[in-house]
């Protein structure tokens, strides 16, 4: 079964293989909104506007956050912000994530949160600092993870070991409200168990169910994206990429280690209310220039680009190393 609670003592083996039981089932209102986002920022961070992303201009914090707030009340909606810094970057992120929050307790009772592993928890350190670290109601997050290696929780390579000690261990969250996957199964059995896990908190009304794909609809996901383009466990040219009716799935050969993995799939991830796609540093410059500069057809995507939100917003946050080749490119 899902392991639904935070080890205290995460390098601890016991205390790392947590709590395993079924998924809590306490009462909560299916109401599946589309919120609106509006947010306010004072710091400065120049924004590529689409659908041309050759037009590179400076704009305040508070008009790009004023653009974001546009991008998010349009179905299918995407936005690539530039920040002059990783910091920048981290602040706007925290602010973006606090207020989402907000909107989603008030207007259903629950916050559906996905993590990702690399970077991203880095860039949502924010989030333990003042003023979110006591204004954000942690009581109603239930966070999931999009993908995870198969590996003890106290595993240097587990996706949860790093959330716990980056972001989980500082927050108030539950214990319970926190989905590990069960790392004591065969990737198969994890996969399994824990699509099994998310179907009973969408007919508890935690997780919300999109009307018009019928896969769960989780409130924001959090992603970052390989050098190679890859999101989640979805790599470049890999058969998952097609899967179509699984929520969760595994993988055994994954071309970057560890070869065992459980991923989301795409339709899960497609059908997210909001994804924040975090992605900084030179190392990912191609696949940005890829995933926006590029006219090639639908068979050369790569997994990044396969990201279609058809009732939902992608915002991307990036740095100026991630875009250093699209500037170029417009500048040409």
């Amino acid at each position: 079964m899902v392991s639904s609670a935070l080890s205290s003592s995460p390098t601890a083996a016991a205390a790392a293989a947590a709590i395993l039981r079924r998924c809590p089932t306490p009462p909560l209102p299916r109401v599946f909104p589309i919120p609106l986002l509006r947010l306010s920022e004072t710091l400065i961070a120049p924004r590529i506007a689409f659908p041309s992303p050759a037009r590179l201009r400076q704009s305040p914090l508070n008009a790009m956050a004023s653009s974001a707030a546009a991008a998010a009340a349009t179905k299918g909606s995407k936005e690539l912000i530039v920040f002059g810094s990783e910091e920048e970057l981290a602040v706007s992120l925290a602010k973006y994530t606090a207020e989402l929050s907000e909107k989603f307790v008030r207007e259903r009772g629950a916050f559906s949160v996905v993590l990702s592993g690399g970077s991203l928890i880095k860039s949502i350190r924010k989030l333990t600092e003042s003023p979110y670290v006591e204004s954000v109601d942690w009581s109603r997050w239930y966070v999931f993870w999009v993908d995870e290696r198969v590996v003890p929780k106290d595993h240097v390579d587990s996706n949860y070991k790093l959330a716990y000690d980056g972001f989980l261990s500082k927050v108030p969250i539950p214990p319970g409200q926190v989905y590990a996957i069960n790392d004591s199964l065969s990737p198969e059995g994890a996969a399994d168990d824990y699509e099994t896990c998310l179907k009973q908190l969408v007919k508890d009304g935690i997780i919300a169910l999109s009307a018009s794909s019928g896969f769960p609809r989780f409130d924001l996901m959090l992603l970052g994206m390989g050098p190679d383009g890859h999101i989640a466990s979805l790599f470049p040219g890999h058969p998952l990429i097609n899967e179509k009716e699984r929520w969760v799935t595994f993988i055994k050969d994954s071309p970057k280690p560890p070869p065992e993995r459980i991923t989301f799939t795409f339709p899960v991830i497609n059908s997210s209310a909001y994804i924040a796609m975090v992605v900084t540093g030179a190392g990912k410059a191609s696949a940005v220039l890829k995933a926006f500069g590029s006219e090639e057809s639908s068979a050369d995507l790569l997994p990044v680009e396969m990201i279609s939100l058809e009732d939902g917003a992608l915002t991307w946050f990036t740095d100026k190393a991630a875009t250093s080749m699209l500037v170029d490119k417009a500048n040409m």
